[in-house]
């Protein structure tokens, strides 16, 4: 499967203050997650903040952490903020967004995310339950969240691009499980 991989675009200042701050525990199994949340209550109630990393693996880290700091610095493809919960005694997906603004990562990366969770044992809702669409100005620079569809500029008023243009982003191969 083709998917892109999203460099870091967030302010230095935050990179750098993260640096060396642990990488979000990588999540592989089911077991993975209830170890996680076992750890972690809170998320339950708050959620959490996750990266796919380039192997196609789910990352978690506490809600209030940063993206960089649970990608532990590296490029990523999806990030955003991910919320379970408990139905029928079984594991679920109650909100998942692509709410990251140091990553800003398009839409499309949702096939990274279905993926993962799928990996990891945990069934995928059927897109993000909140989707955000990215974008910078290409008159003064800033980076953007679209919202209502409305693609100006807050900053300077200018219309925004339609298509993603957010930063560097690369094409990669990933190996889907079977």
């Amino acid at each position: 499967m083709d998917l892109y991989a999203y460099t870091y675009v967030g302010p230095e200042e935050i990179r750098r203050s993260v640096a060396t701050f642990p990488a979000g525990a990588p999540i592989v199994s089911a077991r993975d997650i209830e170890a996680w949340l076992t750890c972690h209550p809170d998320a339950l109630a708050e959620g959490a903040t996750y990266v796919i990393d380039l192997q196609g693996r789910l990352r978690l880290a506490p809600r209030r952490s940063e993206h960089v700091a649970c990608a532990g610095g590296e490029e990523i493809l999806a990030a955003g903020e991910l919320r379970f919960r408990r139905a029928g005694g079984q594991l679920t997906v109650a909100e998942v967004s692509n709410q990251s603004t140091g990553y800003c990562p398009d839409t499309d990366c949702w096939a990274a995310v279905a993926l993962a969770l799928g990996q990891a044992g945990v069934n995928p809702p059927s897109g993000f339950t909140h989707e955000v669409i990215f974008r910078r100005c290409t008159h003064c620079g800033e980076r953007n969240l679209v919202k209502e569809g409305w693609f100006v500029c807050v900053f300077c008023d200018a219309d925004l691009p339609a298509g993603w243009n957010i930063g560097p982003r690369r094409r990669i191969h990933v190996k889907e499980p079977g």
